[in-house]
């Protein structure tokens, strides 16, 4: 099954783009580095609340995903309409996958800009990688720092070419149908076809609950 065809049966009307649980109703949304600030005084980063965000994103990545679970890794890559040649195989994948012949198999999809209700979204569109694969497959210490390493001058850290915004990448999980997305180092969401599926995370990680969304997800899992 492709993968637009597999969100469409799965999650339909769901949009892969960031606030994945604000367009669906069985979700859960996690708040990172609580009560850390970034910066520290003068200006140094805070490498205490980024390595809490490690460790907090990489346990709920473990407890979602396991070795046997098939999944795909799939990143938004916004470009400019008028930016030629940057629809290449992409740094995530080149640096995220172990198995060099498994990267081969990368497959790219030409989309609409996902932010269409934003005023530039005729100047862009979404160049959508994935690769479907298992965890073993990945560095998924290193993706998932990558991606909470966003906004900072912290290494690893996912290309950003002139001109364009800072990638997406997703963790989706298609034997228990759940999609893991860690926006920046301030949080990360989760959501699932079914909400049993996310009780155990619901349960084991209920202190990182997002604060504004807290009673929401009390009466999903009440």
């Amino acid at each position: 099954m492709e993968l637009q065809e597999y969100l469409h049966t799965t999650f339909p009307g769901l949009a892969l783009k960031p606030s994945l649980y604000l367009q669906w109703k069985t979700g859960i949304h996690f708040e990172l580095g609580l009560g850390i600030y970034q910066f520290e005084e003068g200006d140094k980063l805070n490498l205490h609340r980024f390595e809490n965000a490690y460790k907090q994103t990489l346990a709920i990545f473990n407890d979602l995903f396991s070795k046997e679970d098939e999944l795909v890794l799939v990143t938004n890559v916004y470009h400019r309409k008028n930016a030629n040649g940057r629809t290449k195989p992409f740094k995530v994948y080149k640096n995220g996958v172990k198995n060099k012949k498994l990267a081969l198999q990368l497959k790219l999809n030409t989309l609409p800009y996902v932010f269409d209700e934003e005023e530039e979204a005729e100047d862009y569109y979404t160049a959508q990688y994935h690769l479907k694969c298992r965890k073993n497959d990945l560095r998924y210490h290193q993706l998932i720092q990558a991606a909470c390493n966003e906004d900072f001058p912290l290494k690893p850290k996912f290309r950003r070419e002139k001109g364009m915004y800072y990638p997406d990448t997703f963790f989706i999980n298609l034997t228990k149908n759940a999609i893991f997305f860690i926006y920046d180092d301030r949080g990360c969401e989760v959501i699932a076809a079914d909400k049993e599926t996310l009780r155990p995370l619901y349960e084991k990680y209920s202190d990182w609950l997002y604060e504004y969304n807290r009673e929401d997800m009390k009466q999903l899992f009440a």
